[in-house]
C-alpha cells in the first residue's frame, strides 16, 4: 500500500500579488503563516488558485521555493508542477524535488489535450524521473481532458503516482475510479461541493478552494467524518455550502482573492486575462460574506 500525502484539508493556496502585478512575497508569509496556525493540513503551491498560468518560469519556482522554505516541513507542501509540455512539466518537478517538497500535483495536458494512451505516457515519464509522490490534477472543464476510471487503474500501477485531485464533477466516475484503483490511488476532492460526498465514497481530503478564507472549518468537516461524526461533519458541509459556491460566482481565484481582500488579507488583484468582479457581483460577495460573519 502507498503512503497518502496527507489527509483531511489542502489548500490550493492563492499568490498575492502587489497592485503592479509582481508576487507579493510578505503576504505570502501571512498566508502560510494564517494556515499553519488554523488547521490546515497541506499547502498546494503554484496550482490553478496560485495563478501559475501566468506565472513566469523564474516565479513560478520563486514561489515554491519560497513557500516550501517557510513552511519548514510542518505540514506538506505539494508543488504545482503540471503543463501541457511533458518536457516541461518534467523540469519544474525536478525543480520543486531540488527545493523539499513533499510531493508533485500534475494536472493532465490542457489546449493540445491527449488521449487516454497518452495520459499514461506523459504521467508515466514524469513520474519515472523523479522519485516523489505525484498527486494527478483532473479538472476536464478547464483542461478539454479527462481521465477515464480504466486509465487511473493503469496509472496506479506506477509507485510514484499515488493519488488524484478529482474535479470531474462526476461522482459516479469518481467511485468506479475508487472501486477500481483501491489503495493504490488515494483520490483527494478537487471540488468544495463535494467533499463530503467523495470522502463517504473513501476519499482522504479536498484539495480546497474555500479553505483560503475558511481553513480550519475546512480542516474540522474532514475531521468530523474521520473521526466517526458523519451527522457533525455533513451539518457542517451543507452549513458552509453556499459560501462555497459563491467563491465560483466567477472565474476561480477571481472571487476567493475578492473575499480575501474584503477580509483584509491583502492578496492583491489577480493577473489578468483574469479580471476584477462586476460591482454587482462583489456586493453579492460582500452579503454572503457578512451572513457568514466573516466581515
Amino acid at each position: 500500500m502507498k503512503k497518502t500525502v496527507f489527509t483531511g484539508s489542502g489548500v490550493a493556496i492563492a499568490t498575492p500579488m502587489n497592485a503592479d502585478g509582481s508576487v507579493n512575497f510578505e503576504k505570502l508569509d501571512n498566508l502560510i503563516d494564517f494556515h499553519l496556525e488554523n488547521k490546515t493540513d497541506a499547502i498546494i503551491s503554484c496550482g490553478t488558485t496560485g495563478e501559475s498560468a501566468t506565472l513566469s518560469h523564474e516565479e513560478h519556482c520563486k514561489v515554491l521555493e519560497h513557500t516550501i522554505r517557510r513552511v519548514n516541513k510542518k505540514i506538506p507542501v505539494i508543488a504545482g508542477t503540471g503543463s501541457n509540455d511533458t518536457a516541461y512539466s518534467l523540469e519544474l518537478a525536478k525543480e520543486a524535488a531540488s527545493y523539499g517538497a513533499d510531493a508533485l500535483l500534475s494536472v493532465t495536458p490542457y489546449y493540445n489535450k491527449t488521449s487516454q494512451a497518452g495520459l499514461v505516457k506523459h504521467f508515466t515519464y514524469v513520474a519515472d524521473r523523479v522519485d516523489l509522490p505525484m498527486i494527478l490534477y483532473n479538472v476536464p472543464s478547464r483542461t478539454g481532458c479527462n481521465i477515464l476510471p480504466e486509465t487511473y487503474l493503469e496509472l496506479s500501477k506506477h509507485p510514484n503516482i499515488v493519488a488524484t485531485k478529482e474535479a470531474n464533477g462526476n461522482i459516479s466516475a469518481i467511485a468506479k475510479t475508487i472501486a477500481l484503483c483501491g489503495d493504490n490511488l488515494d483520490v483527494y476532492s478537487g471540488n468544495d461541493d463535494q467533499i463530503v460526498p467523495i470522502l463517504a465514497l473513501g476519499g482522504k481530503g479536498v484539495i480546497s478552494v474555500f479553505a483560503n478564507i475558511c481553513p480550519s472549518q475546512t480542516h474540522d468537516i474532514c475531521q468530523k467524518f474521520f473521526d466517526g461524526d458523519l451527522d457533525g461533519s455533513r451539518k457542517m458541509f451543507l452549513e458552509y455550502l453556499a459560501l462555497m459556491e459563491a467563491l465560483f460566482m466567477d472565474v476561480n481565484p477571481i472571487p476567493v482573492k475578492e473575499a480575501m481582500n474584503q477580509m483584509g488579507m491583502e492578496c492583491g488583484p489577480c493577473r489578468l486575462p483574469l479580471c476584477d468582479m462586476s460591482n454587482a457581483a462583489k456586493e453579492k460577495l460582500t452579503a454572503i460574506l457578512k451572513e457568514y460573519k466573516l466581515i
